[in-house]
């Protein structure tokens, strides 16, 4: 029976490891999805939404092909869909580990970039990972064209150990590039979560080669195999889930996870950054009086004011502006000797506001937006002073004669006078205002009111 089970599958043990497999890829798709399904986290452009979701990709193809590949479930007869060398050599090589363990490397040598070079990376990620994929490719083609395998998808000696030693350069390659980051003091979990992987990597991976040889090598032995492809695949358990990391590539969204439902307070880059005074209110804006012939860019520095304002381009389907502005301002205010911060927040306002197809994209000219780019130092104060000075143009163009007719406007002086009075408006009953659309979005609309109470719950929420 034993033997029997070896040879065609359907062991015990291998019901055993496929179970925990299912649940390690159960757990990680929780583990990826949680803060998009729970807490409604827009989707990010670019490499930080795409690289996990290949990590979880590749951990699949893994799992899938050590199960094919190694007798672990019982088929009546052969299929063409079985094909050795398409689980064995392909699905478990180019699109499994060395996918997987590509995504990482890639995220680590971002880091590089970013926290010691200062700059974004020079390759983008879709020409970056398939370099590095590139030896898992070649090697894969090689072994295609020789055609090495058994009649049980096994390996001989000569080609087992080399395929062996392929795993381990890669786990050696993400050591070396984790080790020119190590002296960043990062904010995140960026650094926890490479040396987790590396050293749970490092600690199964020699467990994993001497198991994946004995189970290419001695394919005559029943107990031999089945003790290793129970192995090979509980280790690859293991693997999936201490690899994957979001902190790497969205370091905010990694705070909200299975594991961190307070972090959820959160709720901008300036808060999780620790940025003085983010998201509160002073006591001198709160009672202070607004000028309307003072310049826009001098109102906007007043919180309460620019909370009212961004309300209103809200309305108008043009916050973008002043969110940008928001953030530049929070930037400001991180000392230029503090260069981590500064690195965390430029790339955080860059990935919302600046790259195209950003979740906020803003209106600036190709030249500024080059200029932010291709920059050559992320932590310098006038990064973003050029965009800033188009984007205030904006605002006093489209946006500032049509707020000081608005309901808006209105609704902030009543509340500036009832502070200045001693008296908090918040306990107070007064009227329901209804705002006046101004000619950037269409004409009054007096019965609209839910609109500017969800507009201004809005921009309270932006710095709460």
């Amino acid at each position: 029976m034993a033997a029997t089970c070896a040879a065609q599958g359907g062991c015990p043990t291998d019901f055993i490891a496929i179970a925990f497999s299912i649940l390690s890829f159960i757990l990680l798709l929780l583990w990826s999805i949680f803060p998009f399904i729970v807490h409604k986290v827009p989707r990010t452009q670019g490499s930080g939404f795409w690289l996990p979701v290949i990590q979880v990709v590749a951990s699949f193809n893994l799992l899938l092909s050590i199960v094919m590949s190694n007798n672990f479930l019982r088929f009546e007869k052969r299929q063409w869909w079985r094909s050795c060398y398409f689980w064995a050599v392909w699905v478990e090589g180019p699109l499994g580990f060395g996918l997987m363990l590509s995504c990482r490397i890639t995220q680590a040598c971002q880091l590089y970039f970013i926290f010691v070079k200062r700059r974004l990376p020079l390759i983008r990620t879709y020409f970056f990972l398939p370099l590095i994929l590139l030896p898992w490719v070649v090697a894969s083609s090689v072994i295609n064209m020789r055609k090495p395998l058994n009649h049980h998808c096994h390996l001989n000696a000569h080609w087992a150990i080399p395929v062996a030693c392929l795993h381990s350069l890669y786990v050696a390659t993400l050591l070396a590039v984790t080790g020119a980051v190590r002296h960043v003091e990062f904010r995140f979990d960026e650094l926890r979560d490479l040396w987790r992987g590396i050293f749970v990597s490092a600690m199964s991976i020699v467990v994993w080669n001497i198991a994946y040889i004995l189970n290419e090598i001695h394919d005559d032995v029943s107990w031999l195999q089945v003790a290793s492809r129970f192995l090979l695949l509980l280790l690859a358990s293991i693997l999936i889930l201490a690899f994957f990391s979001i902190s790497s590539s969205q370091p905010l969204l990694s705070q909200i996870s299975l594991r961190r439902r307070e972090s959820r307070e959160f709720r901008s880059m300036g808060q999780a950054l620790g940025i003085p005074d983010s998201g509160i209110l002073a006591h001198s804006e709160l009672t202070s009086r607004i000028d309307p012939n003072e310049p826009l860019d001098k109102l906007l520095l007043n919180k309460r004011f620019r909370q009212s304002f961004m309300a209103f381009a809200d309305s108008c389907l043009a916050g973008e502006t002043v969110h940008f502005f928001d953030e530049v301002h929070e930037l400001s205010k991180i000392p230029e000797d503090d260069t981590v911060r500064r690195i965390y927040m430029a790339r955080h306002i860059i990935e919302k506001y600046i790259v195209a197809g950003a979740a906020m994209e803003v209106n600036i000219s190709h030249r500024s937006r080059q200029e932010i780019l291709t920059t050559s130092n992320l932590a310098r104060a006038d990064l973003f002073s050029n965009a800033l000075n188009e984007i205030m143009q904006l605002m006093k163009t489209n946006l500032a004669k049509d707020y000081w007719s608005s309901m808006f406007f209105l609704k902030f002086q009543e509340e500036s006078n009832t502070r200045a009075n001693g008296h908090d408006p918040e306990q107070m009953a007064g009227w329901n205002f209804s705002p006046r659309l101004s000619s950037v979005r269409g004409a009054d609309d007096p019965f609209h009111q839910d609109h500017l109470h969800k507009s201004m719950d809005y921009g309270n929420d932006t710095d709460s």
